[in-house]
């Protein structure tokens, strides 16, 4: 079986334990997890986090170096947050949509609220801003910042332009640094299946099965909504010309390992791969997806959308258009600045819910399945990544992307 394949086997097989332990061997749980089942996960995680700075770093340095001039780079920055903002109104305003017509809040009892998570706190916008920019680029990549990492990148790229064969060196040093990290990287996946059963069977080995099914519409109606995103972007591309299929093909080890990890972060090296034997031009691919694996997430804006309407139909809080401005919005704004780890939804919802009036107590409610909805969310995410990159690239080449990419 190759690694994809492995993946999917290994995470059903960690619902089953994990299911199997919470329903048969509770008292289990604690030691299975704290010393089994959470480490192996966590320990994957953190070795895939080891490799995404230096591929991000090395791979957008040498995509850039080979743009010609800082006017291309700004000229490509503009066409993919232009790109961002349409296709991220049209995720929110299809969560919208979807969470009013099926109403999944609506005579749902029997539900606990459990311990709200401490989520800290969001930035505002300003500061989110100015923080884009490090002081230090080597702090920014000792922190694992992948907005300033990308930010320097692109800095130092200008600078490389600049210095022609005196940056020669440099160049060749970032290569080989993308090399290795590229080879660490293939190391790295083969542990990927344990990872994925530690981190699945930790999860359901902790909640159980019976808040999935007190959850099941609320949940039905969030993939349904990322279901439609998804397919309305297989559309797009076919109407560019890019066959849908093989899309799917060629992404699905990444998209694969999104779901699995519930980490945009952990797909993007294998993204950045996958890009490579889809045909997409290096330069666009890495600038674009390390760019866009720190900003878009139409999946997380799609689930919080359909949150926050599922919160008020519970509360039974009046949906009028004040609200749902307030929710579209906040959504819009808190999904360009949140971190793209497992997580991350409970601070984007505690965020939106206390921008829109909503209560609190919601997030408890949904903290239970916030990391399993979160592997749909994600490979959404990384999916409009993904496509918003193919549209740069045939937006900016699209003679060379239709010989890639021919519809037959």
């Amino acid at each position: 079986m190759n690694l994809s394949v492995l993946i999917l086997v290994s995470l059903g097989l960690g619902i089953v334990s994990g299911a199997v332990i919470h329903e048969f061997f509770p008292d289990w749980i604690y030691l299975l997890d704290h010393y089994l089942l959470n480490p192996a996960g966590q320990i994957f995680l953190r070795l895939i986090q080891f490799v995404v700075v230096p591929i991000v770093f090395s791979s957008l340095i040498i995509g850039l170096t080979r743009i010609q001039s800082a006017s291309q780079i700004g000229r490509y920055l503009l066409k993919l947050l232009t790109s961002y903002l349409l296709t991220s109104i049209t995720a929110i305003s299809l969560g919208l949509a979807i969470a009013t017509f099926f109403h999944p809040g609506v005579g749902i009892i029997g539900l606990k609220n459990s311990a709200i998570i401490d989520a800290g706190s969001s930035a505002d916008l300003l500061d989110w801003l100015i923080n884009l920019i490090p002081t230090n680029p080597i702090e920014a990549l000792s922190k694992s910042n992948l907005l300033q990492v990308v930010f320097s990148g692109a800095l130092i790229s200008i600078g490389i332009q600049k210095s022609g064969e005196k940056a020669n060196n440099f160049i060749g040093l970032v290569e080989s640094i993308y090399a290795i990290s590229e080879n660490l990287l293939s190391f790295i996946l083969n542990i990927a299946p344990i990872g994925v059963f530690g981190l699945i069977a930790s999860i359901i080995a902790n909640q159980g099965i019976l808040i999935l099914i007190k959850l099941f519409t609320y949940m039905a109606v969030v993939v349904l909504a990322i279901g439609l995103m998804f397919t309305l972007y297989l559309i797009f591309l076919s109407s560019i010309q890019c066959q849908p299929i093989k899309f799917l093909q060629k992404f699905f080890p990444s998209l694969t390992l999104a779901f699995a990890t519930a980490s945009s972060n952990a797909a993007l090296p294998l993204a950045l791969n996958d890009a490579q034997a889809f045909g997409m031009s290096p330069q666009t691919a890495n600038f674009a997806i390390p760019l866009g694996t720190a900003l878009k997430r139409d999946g997380m804006a799609v689930g919080q959308a359909v949150n926050a309407l599922f919160i008020a139909q519970l509360y039974q809080i009046p949906i009028d258009g004040k609200l749902l401005f307030t929710v579209a919005l906040s959504t819009l704004l808190v999904s360009f600045s949140t971190a793209g780890v497992p997580g991350a939804g409970i601070v984007m919802m505690t965020t939106i819910f206390s921008a829109s009036g909503l209560p609190l107590e919601g997030v408890a409610l949904l903290a239970g399945v916030d990391r399993l909805m979160d592997s749909f969310h994600t490979i959404l995410n990384l999916q409009s990544n993904l496509a918003n990159a193919i549209i740069l690239d045939w937006w900016e080449s699209p003679k060379i992307t239709r010989e890639v990419m021919p519809n037959q």
